[in-house]
């Protein structure tokens, strides 16, 4: 199967592997080696509505207001399966026939448009099977090698390639390279020593092993607003802090003055006045003496709302507070298995994603 020069497939290994991170990196450096770049999201699972009406993967959105693409949305995001879409195919309602011919028209507009495209894929490669309309599957419809992502480590690195790497064998699509993302620096050397010579058995190439960010990983105010539906208090122009810590905070105002840190997100019942006093009161020390201050920010939880006064109170500081009626330990137990996702509007994020992507990965081998 001859390959397209001009375009790459980047797939990943699971889902929240860091493929749409890495893939904004990617499509930053082309820029820098292409007059123009285009990108397209064949198969969208998580989307949003545009233009009051038009369903479109949030991922595509991401891209195209970031890269200002002229795109239309019907060509960045052709399939998009909502809620229902799968039955809908299984009662015959929907063919892959009628989306394998929309993405293909679109991809046909978007490379003709550009010196060079990325496509992204959705989840692992066997996303979108039920359908037949899996990653590996538009890859090869597309004539398309693929780029895999997947996390950092070793052995279980290798392992989840191996099963993605088998389904993209079955539909004849090649893999161009590997890149390892969310490498931690102590096993940064040992990676780069080692993954090279699992991979020999594929002949395929270590494109690059981008490292972990904290940053990156932390989800924001913003994030916390979505996911306990609901809005700020306090601190509006914070939406976008992300905190280096974060405390469920229960117990005595002692324990917690013990170990209070900068920079940290403190989980705490909405009747707790003396908790919330403390963290006023050390926020307005640190504004009188010009330091950076204490940042951080508050989910205040219970039945129990925070009450006028207490509202009040903290508007008097420069510091993020919502309010959600969970319980502090449901709140806790929520964040611990969120996964942050980054914002079109978070340019921090973006930025330092782009920064890590182009420092850390060798564009020699996706430009050949």
């Amino acid at each position: 199967m001859k390959k397209k020069k001009n375009a790459i497939f980047i797939a990943a290994t699971g889902q929240n592997v860091g493929k749409t991170t890495l893939c904004l990196g990617i499509i930053a450096a082309l820029k820098k080696r292409f007059s123009s770049v285009g990108f397209i999201k064949p198969v969208g699972q998580r989307h949003v509505k545009v233009d009051g009406h038009i369903n479109v993967d949030k991922d595509a959105v991401l891209f195209k207001q970031h890269f200002q693409l002229p795109t239309h949305w019907a060509d960045i995001s052709p399939v998009i399966i909502p809620s229902g879409f799968t039955r809908s195919y299984l009662d015959q309602e929907i063919t892959e026939e009628a989306m394998l011919k929309t993405i293909s028209s679109s991809f046909k507009t978007i490379s003709s448009q550009h010196p060079y495209t990325v496509v992204e894929g959705t989840g692992h490669v066997g996303v979108g099977s039920i359908f037949n309309l899996n990653n590996a599957r538009v890859a090869a419809e597309l004539n398309l090698g693929i780029i895999m992502i997947a996390s950092a480590g070793l052995g279980s690195a290798y392992d989840e390639l191996a099963l993605n790497i088998a389904m993209c064998k079955h539909y004849g699509v090649a893999i161009q390279g590997v890149i390892l993302n969310r490498v931690m620096d102590s096993k940064r050397q040992m990676i780069m020593d080692y993954f090279p010579k699992t991979l020999k058995k594929w002949k395929i190439p270590l494109l690059g092993c981008v490292p972990y960010s904290e940053m990156l990983s932390n989800p924001t105010m913003v994030d916390f607003e979505t996911l306990f539906e609901t809005n700020l208090l306090s601190g509006h122009e914070h939406h976008y802090r992300n905190f280096d810590h974060i405390r469920l905070v229960a117990g005595s105002l002692e324990a917690y003055e013990a170990e209070m840190q900068a920079n940290e997100l403190v989980i705490t019942p909405a009747s707790r006045d003396d908790i919330i006093a403390k963290i006023v009161l050390q926020h307005h020390i640190s504004a009188k003496e010009k330091s950076k201050g204490t940042a951080g920010g508050i989910i205040l939880t219970s039945k129990q709302a925070p009450s006028d006064q207490t509202i009040k109170l903290l508007k008097t500081v420069d510091i993020p507070v919502l309010y959600t009626p969970l319980c502090s330990y449901d709140v806790m137990k929520i964040i611990t298995s969120f996964t942050a996702k980054i914002r079109t509007e978070d340019h921090p994020k973006i930025n330092r994603a782009i920064k890590l992507v182009e420092e850390n990965i060798d564009f020699r081998f996706i430009l050949q």
